[in-house]
């Protein structure tokens, strides 16, 4: 059974990040192909972070601190803690390989965007509690403050949840 959607859904595009710690919020990112969507949660008390990664480093680019994992990551774990996490647990969605370019796996930005993602969480010591990555196809993350409840959606699927912490 599919979890009911209810309270205000704040849309968090590419290159973005949004946290929040109102009861009747859902952070949402649609559209995950290669990008990858780091949801941040508190492990004790409902406060959530989500940001959409599109690249694994910043290195000579410009472009909004979430596009890139280097930089994105870093910064939605301390926009989190500022709204007072502590305890932050990690669950990241996405990174497909959305199309073939005959077998090099150099151009599978979604398997780098991933890796870059998890080498960023593991040095700020954040643990990955779920994950719904790789595969073929799109998908969508929502990221529910009440209840600290992560649910994801596959292209043409039924949204299920992959993190929760139950209602409190």
């Amino acid at each position: 059974m599919a979890p009911v959607v209810s309270g205000t859904e704040l849309m968090v595009r590419m290159g973005e990040l949004a946290t929040s710690a109102v009861a009747g919020e859902v952070l949402v990112t649609i559209g995950l192909g290669s990008c990858v969507g780091v949801a941040l949660v508190d492990a004790r008390r409902p406060i959530v972070g989500l940001a959409h990664v599109m690249l694994p480093e910043a290195v000579g680019a410009d472009g909004p601190i979430a596009k890139f994992a280097d930089r994105g990551v870093p910064e939605l774990a301390r926009a989190v803690k500022s709204l007072g996490a502590a305890r932050l647990e990690a669950v990241i969605v996405g990174g497909a390989q959305m199309f073939s370019f005959g077998g090099s796996d150099g151009a599978n930005i979604g398997a780098r965007n991933e890796a870059a993602v998890r080498e960023q969480l593991d040095r700020l010591g954040i643990p990955v509690r779920a994950a719904a990555t790789g595969g073929r196809k799109g998908r969508t993350v929502r990221v529910h403050v009440h209840g600290t409840r992560v649910t994801v959606r596959e292209v043409a699927g039924v949204e299920q949840e992959l993190y929760g912490r139950g209602i409190q």
